[in-house]
């Protein structure tokens, strides 16, 4: 049986959210492998809608063990907070596994990432605030706290102390913020502590004996390849690899265990936050799409940038993650169009690039090259199979295929569970 990594192919918010529950029945574990509650997910269960920040989208499966990896970073009260409104709403989350390796946000993780992020202005990058950059920063600059230093209580005020001994120079001195005091930050993580510990676990062991023993795991990236720190439209990225290879190092298993890649692709383009983006609309279309899709961030708030289907930017998500396969979501919101643009190229400085550049001025100074594709005025939520689609619907599916480089398996055709044509099982 397969280890799939499930991502996103853009810039997030594609549609991972439906794609990791489609296949939840079928899977014995889905695994987060970085970034914490900057992403989200929206997942509508029969007339139940869903919105998941930090657990992963298998927790809304019976017969599924959700598993937060050592690649992510945990704001606890977060992590508390969700599990009791989904506990509300009758979702079983007893199973859930945190590995003990994980890195906790803390509240000084979020104060310094908002006053840095005003302190920006017009070079600000973006964040959502929520302390995953320093966190991921102090991970690195190992003075990091992670879950299993909650149950040490000297080793947990040596981190806090060391961690705040240069952030408080910095809160006082650049920012004419006051000090935070060490003592309260213990006590209040500390408080957390019992709480959490019934879910840590080392997720990596029981990962690696699951796939030993043919169990189906899958590796749920959160935000898209556009905004992998390594790979993407850096700075205008998050802090971590949402790319397959963080799938490794995040969950802790080799990537010769891994059997599929599949990538999730809307049907059109958005964006949240700032930085280049080629097919970005400001007209009616852009508008259009935005509420028509429902283009709102899951964890943001704030709306998204919108623009046409970007093929360019397919294929380079195909080339850095490996992809095996496609899930296209969000098919229906074309619907309407009498002809459809796809970007299909660039133009930089009067020439014609057709993959990614990896320069960032030129990638900043790209325009679109579209490709003009028939529309169609047809309802296609209730389609069970590709056949049941407009034939223009299917010509607009087989371009992008051929485009992007790798198969398309499956695409959404609605916001509901139910709302999906499987063209090729991704658990074969």
């Amino acid at each position: 049986m397969p280890a799939l990594v499930l991502l996103g192919a853009q810039w997030g918010d594609e549609g991972k959210g439906k794609a990791t529950d489609l296949l939840g029945g079928s899977v014995d574990y889905v695994v987060r492998y970085q970034g914490g509650n900057n992403a989200g997910h929206t997942v509508v269960v029969g007339d139940q809608k869903y919105a998941l920040h930090l657990l992963p989208s298998g927790i809304l499966s019976p017969g599924c063990t959700p598993v937060i990896g050592n690649g992510v970073v945990v704001d606890p009260a977060v992590l508390l907070s969700e599990l009791s409104g989904l506990n509300e709403r009758g979702v079983d989350t007893s199973k859930l596994l945190v590995s003990g390796n994980a890195h906790l946000i803390t509240p000084y993780h979020t104060t310094v990432d908002k006053v840095t992020e005003r302190f920006l202005g017009k070079r600000k990058i973006g964040t959502t605030g929520r302390g995953i950059g320093p966190t991921y920063a102090d991970k690195i600059n190992r003075v990091g706290i992670r879950v299993q230093d909650l149950y040490d209580e000297s080793i947990l005020t040596q981190k806090v102390e060391a961690a705040l001994d240069f952030k408080n120079q910095i809160l006082a001195k650049l920012y004419n913020r006051r000090a935070i005091d060490p003592a309260k930050i213990v006590d209040e993580m500390l408080a957390y502590a019992d709480q959490i510990k019934p879910f840590v676990a080392d997720t990596t062991l029981i990962l690696n004996n699951a796939i030993d023993e043919g169990k189906v795991v899958l590796f749920e990236g959160g935000q898209g390849t556009l905004l992998d720190v390594d790979h993407g439209t850096y700075p205008f990225v998050t802090s971590s690899n949402p790319t397959a290879g963080g799938a490794c190092t995040g969950a802790g298993v080799g990537p010769t265990k891994i059997n599929r890649v599949i990538g999730i692709l809307k049907a059109y383009t958005t964006r949240v936050g700032a930085g280049p983006f080629p097919t970005e609309l400001f007209d009616k279309d852009g508008e259009a799409l935005r509420t028509i899709g429902g283009e709102r961030g899951v964890t943001t708030g704030r709306d998204r940038r919108c623009g046409w289907f970007d093929a360019v930017i397919a294929r380079y998500a195909t080339r850095v993650n490996g992809l095996t396969d496609f899930f296209l979501t969000k098919l229906d919101v074309l619907t309407g169009w009498e002809q459809i643009p796809v970007c299909v190229a660039y133009e930089i400085d009067g020439k014609r690039v057709e993959e990614l550049p990896y320069s960032q001025t030129d990638f900043h100074h790209a325009k679109p090259i579209y490709e003009m594709l028939p529309g169609w005025t047809e309802d296609i939520s209730k389609a069970k199979t590709f056949s049941e689609l407009p034939k223009n619907a299917q010509a607009y599916v087989k371009a992008l295929e051929e485009m992007s480089g790798a198969p398309i398996s499956a695409i959404g055709v609605g916001p509901g569970r139910d709302e999906t044509i499987e063209i090729n099982s991704f658990l074969s």
